[in-house]
Parts: structure tokens; sequence; C-alpha cells
């Protein structure tokens, strides 16, 4: 991915890094999956304010994207690398042989003309979706299923990808974008190869109203409040805060919130933080 820096002639560009979209080919979606989203503003169904910092934006259609990978054993060629506005990474339009289209995340060095396959026993190569038990060790992979004929939940985000690092009976174990070792099931299905657009992460918006296109509202700062609306709110100039939390009184720094026992506790060999979970 190429990142490009502008010239600073506004005060909107002088810190503005964008995405210089080398890998785009088109940038008209294909109408048949296409469909209408409306957004919400935050409100919810009785039309009050549910979640805050939310608004505006420009409008945009959602694409329909084939997380299951389910057209088996039938080849697909690449048409378009595109855009969407959805999610940070691109996606790739597929002709398959049969004749139907359909979006998928576009890994890293995909082009155009190349020719991708779904199944049990396909080649581990970049684009291609199989079973983790037929992928050799080492192998980097994104869109991962958690259940057989799921569909893809995990490692989905731009630049990010999971290594396949140890097989057992049943499970296939990875090291997870975070660094957390986790156990999967060996059926499952993944796409071989790194999410695109990695240096998303890199890019710099500029302005505030580049985030208003977006429909993020500016945040407000829980220190600015009155102590009826923030718990880091009021004091005498600028002391007061305390430790860092959120407007119910959680703590936002240090808190552990994840629940006692989970069932997926016993999938996860070794947490982000390389605190091994006790059995």
């Amino acid at each position: 991915m190429a990142l490009k820096k502008y010239k600073p002639i506004t005060a909107g560009t002088r810190w503005r890094i964008g995405n210089a979209f080398a890998e785009i080919t088109t940038d008209q979606p294909e109408k048949s999956l296409l469909e209408k989203t409306t957004s919400t503003g935050g409100r919810n169904a009785q039309g009050r304010r549910s979640m805050r910092y939310m608004g505006g934006g420009h409008k945009k259609m959602f694409r329909i994207i084939d997380f299951k990978r389910n057209k088996k054993d039938i080849p697909g060629t690449v048409a378009t690398i595109e855009y969407d506005p959805n999610r940070t990474a691109f996606i790739a339009l597929i002709n398959y042989k049969d004749g139907e289209k359909r979006y998928i995340l576009a890994p890293q060095g995909l082009q155009v003309g190349a020719t991708i396959l779904a199944g049990d026993a396909v080649a581990p190569e970049v684009g291609n979706a199989l079973q983790m038990k037929n992928m050799p060790l080492g192998t980097n992979v994104h869109n991962i299923e958690m259940q057989p004929g799921q569909g893809g939940k995990l490692v989905r985000s731009a630049g990010t990808s999971a290594q396949l690092t140890n097989k057992e009976e049943r499970y296939a174990v990875l090291k997870m974008p975070s660094g957390e070792l986790r156990k999967i099931l060996i059926n499952c299905y993944a796409t071989v190869g790194v999410v695109s657009n990695g240096d998303h992460n890199l890019e710099m918006m500029g302005k505030a109203g580049r985030n208003r296109w977006r429909g993020i509202k500016p945040r407000n700062r829980g220190v600015a409040m009155n102590p009826v609306d923030h718990p880091m709110g009021g004091g005498e100039g600028k002391a007061s805060g305390g430790h860092p939390r959120s407007r119910t009184g959680k703590y936002a720094k240090g808190l552990k919130t994840r629940q006692r026992g989970k069932g997926s506790d016993k999938l996860i060999i070794q947490r982000k933080n390389g605190k091994k979970l006790a059995k």
C-alpha cells in the first residue's frame, strides 16, 4: 500500500497523510452486490440518544461480502480491487466460472486477473480458502471461522493476519494479531494471506471535519464536565479527575472486564499479555 503526503496548501492538508489508493482499480461498485444502509445517529427505536458522539456523515451503500467462501471447487477470477467505506480493508470482486459475482476481503498481493479457489483441499495460496487441517504450519491466514460453516469472524481488519503455529487432534493453534495463542477447530475455514491496506493505521485525518464526514462527532472530556455529568467532573480549575473512568464509574485503565469462567477460556492457551490461563 502507498501513502500520500499532502502539500500544506491549506490548514487541513498540512498534517494530512492519506491513502494513495494505488491498488484500487475502479471506483464503480458492482450494483447487484449493494444494499441500502441507514445511519442511526446514535438513536434507538424511541428516537432517544443511546450512543454519544455519533451523527451526520456521508451517505454510503453496504457492500455484501462473502465471508463464508462456500463456492467450493469453483474457480473465480479477480475482476477489480475496490474501496469499501464500511471497513478498513480493500475488497475484491470475484467473477466465478458459473457466472456468479461475489465480493471478498482482498489479501495483500492479490492482483486483477488472478484465479482463486475455495475447497477442502485446495493449494494454500494467497486468496484461497481451505480448512486449516490442510494448511502447512507457519501459514498466515485471515477471515477465520470459529465454527465450521459459520463464516469468517476473526482477523478481518486491514493489515492483520494470524499464524498457524500448531495442529492438534481437533484444534489448530493460532497466534492472533494481539499475540494471543488460541485454539480453533481444525475443520474451520480460513483464507490464506494478510489482509490488504496494511498502512491504514499510518493515515492522518489532517482536520476534524474529515471525522465529521465519517459520522464521528467531537468527544467531550469527562474532566471538563460537572460532577453531575461525570465521575471525573468538577474541581477548581484543572484540579479534578482522579483515576480515568467511564460515565458509569467503571475504571477505564487496568480493570479486568472479562467474564470469569467464560466458556472459551479453555481454548485460550496464552493471553496477549503473555500470561497463561489456569486450567
